[in-house]
């Protein structure tokens, strides 16, 4: 086995880090762009008069930054290369993640707004996978020239992670001669909304309440009458984007559907395995950050005469979290690198549980590893002249979003006591053996 990182890989990092120095440090010093990560300034982000939404002036540095990044060849790394990338494998997706996001908060990689100069893109692979072609030509190509913006309509005020259970509703219907689509219901954390040129809308068209099945997709476009943004859900980590939606008598054509009819649920599905690894490096990253910021602040700090970091109350915390991070690393390069050498399909029915771990540990533990930074730093940690509580409060929703910690045990638990995945025959010819 072999663990060093490949060469090309650590040459693309300095490509990056080039990059970064050249292009986008300076846009963000540029026109007292930096009040955008002043954390004493934090409102400069947010339009209080607007509902809470993010100013269009800090949306437009972003955008700047992911131009700037396109045409150097870097924000569409993870895409095959039809689509402008360089076919990026969840292995260096990783690397590249956990990379930018223990250089600290900036420019280069803010994930707030799900911001970084090496893009994601879910919603292109979505549409290569399930879109027909006229729905390829329009959304693909759309979304990396930003000509077209997807939100995602799956979570509703009653029903969370169990989108089985959702109360919108779609039935056939014919306006004007033409076939489609009647859409009532409502949904929350609808983000991007503001924004959006396209709600992709999940509802039943068939089947029961709690069928994985008989559930359809529409893309629906935002000026569609009877789409209505009720409020902006204001949350622990200003601005938001994420409105609750409500669709009254919303008509669209047959040609709305995306993916199969009553399919729905797989395309939620899709891209959830490399989201959630991609994640998991990045909280990883942002805890590497504070360990090291917080082991340098020890080592200059002196209290009672002696630098802080000769204190084993200090010590030993920062080791606890420093061993972590050396074990959850492994784990994710491990499950990337697996992930390359399967279908999508299999690491669903192989791998998955492996991807909840990572995930869900990785989000509680930057959120530790903010925490403690914000304990070693004393009074500086905990005011908004140091990033921490911003990395905490930033973090702590992927311990929610991505699929609940919660959610992602389960997962696990289904794979290790067999009620699911690889060891379920294992498991059930071992209890029948001993009924016998």
């Amino acid at each position: 086995m072999d663990f060093d990182l490949p060469p090309d890989l650590v040459a693309y990092l300095a490509e990056l880090d080039a990059f970064i120095e050249a292009e986008i440090r300076p846009l963000e010093r540029e026109n007292d762009n930096v009040r955008f990560f002043d954390h004493r300034r934090e409102w400069a982000r947010t339009d209080w008069e607007r509902g809470g939404l993010p100013r269009r002036e800090w949306e437009e540095l972003l955008r700047e930054a992911k131009r700037r990044a396109d045409r150097a060849g870097h924000y569409r790394f993870a895409l095959p290369r039809e689509y402008g990338g360089r076919d990026g494998s969840n292995l260096w997706m990783a690397v590249i993640r956990e990379h930018l996001a223990a250089k600290g908060l900036g420019l280069h990689n803010d994930l707030q707004n799900e911001h970084s100069i090496v893009g994601n893109h879910p919603f292109v692979l979505m549409f290569r996978d399930f879109g027909t072609p006229e729905q390829k030509e329009e959304f693909i190509w759309g979304m990396l020239e930003g000509r077209r913006i997807l939100a995602f309509g799956l979570t509703e005020p009653n029903h969370g992670s169990d989108a089985t259970h959702m109360e919108t509703r779609a039935v056939p219907e014919v306006r004007g001669g033409v076939a489609g689509w009647r859409i009532d219901g409502e949904k929350m954390w609808t983000t991007g909304m503001h924004v959006a040129t396209h709600c992709a809308v999940f509802a039943r068209t068939s089947g029961a309440p709690g069928d994985a099945t008989g559930i359809t997709c529409f893309l629906v476009p935002t000026d569609t009458p009877g789409v209505r943004i009720e409020e902006y859900l204001w949350t622990f980590n200003m601005p938001t984007d994420h409105p609750r939606v409500s669709f009254t008598d919303v008509w669209v054509p047959e040609s709305a559907v995306f993916g199969p009819v009553g399919g729905g649920l797989a395309l939620a599905q899709h891209f959830v395995h490399e989201n959630r690894i991609r994640q998991a490096a990045s909280s990883l990253g942002a805890a590497v950050y504070c360990i090291e910021e917080s082991v340098k602040y020890a080592r200059t700090r002196r209290s009672f005469g002696r630098p802080l970091s000769d204190n084993q109350a200090i010590q030993f915390p920062l080791v606890e979290l420093h061993t972590q991070c050396e074990m959850l690393r492994q784990l994710i390069r491990k499950t990337a690198w697996e992930m390359d050498r399967m279908t999508k399909p299999e690491v669903e029915r192989k791998l998955s549980d492996k991807v909840s771990m990572c995930n869900y540990w990785a989000n509680r533990l930057v959120c530790e590893a903010a925490d403690r930074a914000m304990q070693v730093h004393g009074g500086l940690g905990y005011s908004r002249h140091k990033p921490f509580e911003h990395i905490y409060r930033h973090h702590r929703r992927y311990r929610i979003t991505e699929g609940s910690e919660e959610i992602q045990m389960r997962k696990v638990a289904a794979w290790l006591f067999g009620y699911a995945g690889p060891r379920r025959e294992e498991l059930r010819a071992e209890l029948r053996q001993a009924a016998e």
